[in-house]
């Protein structure tokens, strides 16, 4: 199931899909559909691609390449509504690549049970912000988009610690950091719908980050690590870029990521 939205394109057609087989996954798990497999038997399981299927627009470029548009006029915030379209896509994306990468990692079925509801709801919100597009007269892809938000899932392809470390840990905890600043955006804009959408967001992301950090941990218990001495370690390996504040401290903290574990990597200067 999971490399079958890896290889759809269409995004529509991709959280379809995705939404679909998250109902029949916990159909199953709750006993009102034959049960599915946990762990697909060894050798059998289709090879996720190293990159998923995409669309043939948005036209993916470099991240300096992106226009910047500010938010104060309506294509501003249509041009935000697009990145975080965009963002939510890949999530989908990064969500099922984690249950068909790792399934070699024996993860107990709750390690499933949470990227499955993390994919499903990623999908809601990448079709909420596509409705909120449509209600402006534009679409997903009517735009250019970032070309290197995949780069963090082809780095980590190798290391199940090192793809919760930096997907969950880094990059969707940094959501939770500047999402509260573009609601205020669109609230300023009586723009309702988006503040809706965003607000949806904003409240089901803290649920994602939560597992990578519950994982993460889980992991590190398993091999007797200390869990911070480690994501800090690879976080310097795989994420090129100082962690940047100002932090949402109290819900990282309500996602189980302590203080200790971001504020030594701000402001750091590596390669």
């Amino acid at each position: 199931m999971a490399v079958e939205v890896l290889t759809t394109a269409d995004g529509r057609a991709k959280t379809a899909l995705s939404r679909a087989h998250a109902a029949r996954w916990f159909a199953g798990v709750a006993g009102d559909a034959a049960p599915l497999p946990v762990v697909p038997p060894s050798g059998d399981a289709p090879v996720p691609p190293l990159r998923p299927a995409r669309p043939d627009r948005p036209r993916l470029l470099a991240p300096r390449d992106v226009p910047r548009r500010g938010p104060g006029s309506p294509e501003g915030r249509a041009a935000l509504l697009h990145a975080v379209a965009h963002i939510e896509l890949n999530a989908v994306d990064l969500h099922w690549d984690i249950i068909a990468r790792f399934a070699h990692v024996p993860m107990p079925p709750g390690f499933y049970d949470d990227w499955v509801r993390a994919a499903d709801e990623e999908s809601k919100h990448f079709n909420l912000m596509c409705d909120c597009l449509e209600a402006r007269d534009s679409h997903y892809g009517a735009l250019d988009a970032h070309a290197g938000m995949w780069r963090a899932a082809e780095d980590t392809a190798g290391d199940l610690m090192a793809r919760l470390a930096v997907v969950p840990m880094v990059l969707e905890a940094r959501g939770l950091d500047v999402t509260p600043g573009m609601i205020e955006v669109f609230r300023k804009a009586k723009d309702s719908d988006a503040v809706e959408a965003l607000s949806t967001i904003y409240a089901e992301e803290v649920g994602h980050v939560a597992y990578g950090s519950k994982w993460f941990h889980f992991l590190c218990g398993r091999e007797n690590s200390d869990p911070k001495v480690v994501f800090h370690g690879l976080v310097r390996r795989y994420f090129p870029s100082p962690l940047k504040p100002p932090f949402n401290d109290e819900k990282r903290a309500e996602a189980g990521l302590p203080l200790d574990f971001y504020w030594p990597l701000a402001g750091e200067a590596r390669r």
